[in-house]
């Protein structure tokens, strides 16, 4: 996916990845060179790991890379080797001269790794050793993104590895402000938008995380409405009216609720989703033709449906913490749970009436 046809280095013609630009000597050897500049490759790459082709295979190896020219009094900035990080930092810093010290985050990107801790002391500590960074660098401080926080200790880094750590911007794109400015961050720097276009960006890896589901889902129904006083016979008649439910709550619960996220009542994601399938509840059972019981099951389900979908969406939201989603998961399960029970057992009913 990243294009390699080699090793990482790319000090011979064609034997690194596309994004590799040559190398740069240094005390412990050459130390590969990035492009800053995106190339189609990295562009269909990117728009691939957002539908989630090769999303766990979408890394760059871990350690230390040189963008432009640098030299031993450069500046050093971490990140992920998840793919599409790593590219956002080496663009940002088009027209400078610094380090890049990847660390292994099993391709994950720097906030969630944080999470989980391969962003963390341990690694930056023992990837710093294994590059060789201290020698090729005179300075001892190491420009950490912000996201990255909660995953490393910097008085453990300044202890163990004697490099003083700087928390840079959130996003990469403010990197050649905050150097431009000698390391100091403005207050929207630091600040985390999630913006309209950041919140329909996750959406289609969900799409292609819930097709199973969804369609699992829509078999499930279209056998029940063959249920009847008069035995088992599908009934082609409610095939459509049953695919635009289903597909209309994964929707709603997909992309309705992240683009309108902000604006939906609840501090709750999943409150959040079952307003929007409420609404979406409401609308199915006015309109449903199959009868009233019916289509109160199907508006019922839709909240329940709604809800978990919206739930789901806490993972890709900088809003939200473990404890956070542990705790609202808690109540909001069971409740999803008896909505969808209470939501077929009408439906069932109905066949019956």
């Amino acid at each position: 996916m990243d294009g390699s046809t080699g090793c990482a280095c790319g000090c011979e013609v064609g034997a690194g990845p596309r994004w590799s630009d040559g190398c740069v000597e240094t005390a412990v050897g050459p130390v590969a060179r990035v492009k800053t500049r995106w190339s189609w490759w990295d562009r269909l790459g990117a728009w691939a790991v957002c539908w989630g082709i090769g999303r766990m295979r979408y890394t760059v190896p871990p350690g230390l890379y040189a963008v432009g020219t640098p030299t031993p009094d450069s500046p050093v900035l971490v990140t992920a080797n998840y793919k599409l990080s790593f590219d956002h930092v080496r663009r940002a810093l088009a027209g400078f001269d610094t380090w890049v010290l990847v660390l292994d985050t099993k391709g994950v990107n720097v906030w969630c790794a944080a999470g989980k801790g391969t962003f963390g002391t341990d690694e930056l500590v023992e990837r710093m050793a294994a590059s060789g960074g201290a020698k090729v660098v005179a300075h001892r401080n190491l420009i950490l993104p912000q996201l990255g926080a909660p995953g490393v200790a910097a008085h453990e880094v300044s202890r163990r590895a004697g490099f003083h750590v700087t928390y840079g911007p959130v996003y990469a794109r403010d990197l050649p402000a905050f150097l431009l400015a000698g390391l100091r961050a403005t207050p929207e720097m630091r600040r985390v938008d999630f913006t309209l276009r950041e919140r329909l960006a996750v959406t289609p890896i969900e799409l292609v995380h819930r097709l199973i589901p969804v369609g699992i889902t829509l078999a499930l129904f279209l056998m029940l409405s063959g249920l009847g006083r008069h035995g088992f016979r599908l009934d082609l008649g409610q095939w459509p009216w049953i695919a635009l439910a289903v597909g209309a709550n994964a929707f709603a619960g997909i992309v309705l609720t992240p683009a309108f996220l902000p604006y939906l009542p609840g501090r709750s994601f999943a409150v959040k989703g079952a307003v929007t399938g409420l609404v979406l509840g409401v609308v199915l059972a006015w309109l449903w033709p199959f009868g009233w019981l019916a289509g109160v099951a199907a508006g019922v389900l839709s909240v329940s449906a709604c809800s978990f979908l919206g739930l789901m969406f806490t993972g890709c939201t900088p809003y939200t913490s473990a404890s956070g989603v542990r705790s609202e998961m808690s109540w909001a399960l069971p409740v999803q749970g008896a909505l969808a029970v209470l939501g077929v057992a009408g439906w069932i009913a109905a066949r019956f009436v």
